[in-house]
């Protein structure tokens, strides 16, 4: 699928939900996407990337936003603290921050720099074990110490749905949490359900597969 006919769902969904089709940012999941097929979707004028890996963006985006240097990249992926350094100067956005330690390690790096990448509180909705995030009834505390200990501005929240379920209880249940947080920024919806996401509130959705046909690698 082209990334004009994605962005005239996206932007019909938007509509269709009484929301302005501007205010819902697509990120186009680029990980294990072969440099082609990457700078095919830069030329075609698109500026949003999301990555899973630290390594991999590190290989791949300083050399494209030398070409293209309005370009953004989120982190999308997990991000282990060993990695948070490297993780500030290659991403605009984090959309995994889950755990105390992690936040404890972003408060230091961003307290020297004096900058701070948008950050998105990973929540576990799903309470599945092999995910990353915060469980439900953890978030309210979590953001409170983010703020309060940690002086981290988090903007928003992300959430990964279990596959076996409906997705939109996920988005609802996060739209729920972010409005009793005050929060704005709802990272949420995928290829294959972005339009219920942005029916529910997403502000950013995430296509990979949908934009750029199947992964080359895991």
């Amino acid at each position: 699928m082209s990334l004009s006919d994605i962005q005239s769902r996206i932007d019909a969904a938007a509509r269709a939900a009484g929301r302005a089709p501007e205010d819902v940012h697509l990120i186009a999941v680029s990980k294990v996407q072969p440099n082609a097929r990457v700078e095919a979707v830069l030329r075609d004028g698109h500026r949003l990337f999301g990555e899973n890996r630290v390594q991999e963006a590190a290989s791949k985006w300083p050399d494209f936003r030398a070409a293209f240097p309005d370009t953004q990249v989120h982190l999308i992926g997990p991000l282990q603290t060993n990695k948070v350094k490297q993780a500030l100067d290659l991403f605009d956005a984090i959309h995994s921050l889950d755990r105390p330690k992690l936040a404890a390690r972003l408060a230091r790096e961003v307290q020297a720099r004096g900058t701070c990448p948008d950050l998105f509180v990973q929540v576990n909705t799903g309470r599945e074990a092999q995910k990353a995030g915060v469980l439900p009834e953890e978030l309210d505390a979590f953001l409170e110490s983010c703020r309060r200990d940690y002086d981290l501005p988090v903007s928003g929240l992300m959430v990964i749905p279990p596959v076996e379920e409906h997705p939109s209880l996920h988005f609802a249940l996060l739209r729920t949490m972010a409005e009793r947080n005050g929060l704005r920024g709802l990272s949420m919806g995928m290829s294959g359900d972005f339009e219920a996401a942005i029916a529910l509130g997403a502000t950013h959705v995430r296509v990979g597969s949908a934009l750029f046909g199947a992964r080359s690698a895991g």
